[in-house]
């Protein structure tokens, strides 16, 4: 039973190696030539958010299913741009570089020897699983991600922040609900209403169409959250303008589906995992010899001192 005190660091680990990768020069190679630059940027960037933030435990959240079909069957265009490869028996291939692919299963190895808790679920995404573990939480709660949709589970009460990335993770933005107002007007279980009105290019979300950031932001302050603005498109006092209650009625069937596809699941079936921040490797057999074949080096070892410490 986790006590109240114990601080949980969950990580969007595909977001994390994605900025490794594009962060770190792919000419950090392992002693065969093959680039391992998202690989130690990864466990660099651990490395950095065990030392800054202490946390307890500690769980790298995996995408299972990057475009989970019961978000398609809601949203077709959902992600439908990023669809490199498509199955007839299993999830989407998502587009991803060449030198990238080979280093997700390093990544997964050494995380396991290491004993990091490594959670993907069938038919989930990351941000799932980070949903179903913030709203299992009993203490604080760090979220580490590159992704803005995770600010809806930004909670000052329950001591959930989102800790965004802005260069490397030397530099976080300590994401609060002070700081969501202050950005976009809105706290944490308003964003998802506001992310849905506005769109998302880069998820192949819509929106409504002339209904930005600011214009949603203003519609959720006036009536409260998305079923308000609804009702006010129903009634004819309210003070939307004739643009907006005829863009928003056009919009109903999108508005009645996104909500699920948008806001983050919170009832993923977890595994049963040991959290706790490990000490010393799981495995240290497995971790020596992942680190003489791809030459992990410093990265390795610099996080392996941090977690003994």
């Amino acid at each position: 039973m986790r006590g109240v005190t114990r601080r949980l660091m969950l990580l969007d680990t595909a977001s994390l190696y994605f900025r490794a990768y594009f962060g770190v020069p792919d000419s950090v190679r392992a002693p065969d030539g093959t680039p391992v630059n998202a690989v130690r940027g990864l466990l660099d960037f651990i490395d950095r958010l065990v030392k800054d933030h202490r946390p307890d435990e500690l769980v790298a959240c995996m995408d299972a299913d990057w475009r989970p079909q019961w978000r398609v069957d809601l949203i077709p265009s959902y992600k439908a741009h990023r669809v490199a490869v498509e199955s007839e028996t299993g999830p989407d291939e998502e587009e991803v570089p060449d030198t990238l692919s080979p280093q997700v299963p390093v990544i997964e190895d050494v995380l396991d020897a290491l004993g990091i808790a490594r959670v993907g679920v069938a038919g989930y995404e990351a941000d799932d699983v980070i949903g179903t573990f913030t709203g299992r939480a009993t203490g604080p709660v760090d979220i580490v991600t590159g992704d803005r949709d995770l600010y809806q589970l930004v909670d000052d009460e329950r001591g959930v922040r989102v800790l965004y990335p802005l260069k490397g993770v030397g530099t976080l933005q300590l994401t609060d609900e002070t700081w969501l107002r202050e950005k976009y007007g809105v706290d944490g279980s308003g964003y998802a209403d506001l992310a849905l009105l506005r769109g998302d290019p880069s998820d192949g979300l819509p929106g409504v169409p002339g209904i930005g950031e600011k214009t949603a932001a203003k519609l959720l302050d006036a009536f409260g959250d998305l079923a308000g603005i609804m009702a006010a498109v129903d009634d004819p006092k309210s003070a939307l303008t004739p643009s907006q209650r005829r863009r928003l009625d056009e919009s109903r069937p999108y508005v009645a589906l996104a909500p699920e596809v948008v806001r983050v699941a919170g009832d993923v079936p977890l595994p049963d995992v040991d959290t706790a921040l490990p000490r010393t490797p799981r495995d240290p057999a497995a971790l020596d010899a992942l680190a003489a074949r791809w030459g992990l080096g410093g990265s390795l070892q610099r996080l392996l001192t941090t977690l003994d410490g």
